[in-house]
């Protein structure tokens, strides 16, 4: 696997950190119950993307790194921040629809070259196809509440 594409994948893997530790914050601080349940799944989520990930670096002989980067810290901040003066309700969709959005561009751009094996191909169209399907579920829930 090229040096680039095998860069993109441990990027994937920390985006997927970050995430998870956001929506790790957003739970912790949510005051609403009624986002409770789509924090908890998006936690799942990006937690079983990384461990898929991590998995896949391991096979290509990378070791794991589980700490994600300075935007961990940037998300938790921003989590705080919100659930302190608007709290964590339904009006936080947009960002967290433009947030994964970000993430199936990152997807796009990696699966967009032919560097892959086709099992490590499969484990990023899945990936990109579960995040997806979450942006679509919370554009849902987004257009319901207007």
């Amino acid at each position: 696997m090229a040096s680039d594409t095998l860069d993109d994948v441990k990027t994937l893997h920390t985006h997927a950190i970050d995430a998870r530790h956001g929506y790790e914050e957003a739970l912790e601080d949510a005051q609403r119950r009624e986002m409770t349940p789509l924090f908890r799944d998006m936690i799942a989520l990006h937690e079983r993307n990384a461990e898929e990930l991590a998995s896949v670096l391991a096979g290509l002989g990378q070791v794991r790194d589980d700490k994600g980067s300075f935007m961990s810290t940037v998300h938790r901040t921003v989590i705080s921040i919100r659930s302190l003066f608007g709290g964590l309700d339904a009006s936080v969709l947009p960002g967290l629809v433009d947030g994964e959005k970000r993430n199936l561009a990152s997807y796009d751009k990696i699966l967009g070259r032919d560097a892959f094996e086709a099992d490590v191909r499969g484990v990023l169209e899945r990936q990109r196809g579960r995040i997806h399907a979450a942006v679509l579920s919370m554009e849902a829930m987004e257009a319901a509440r207007v």
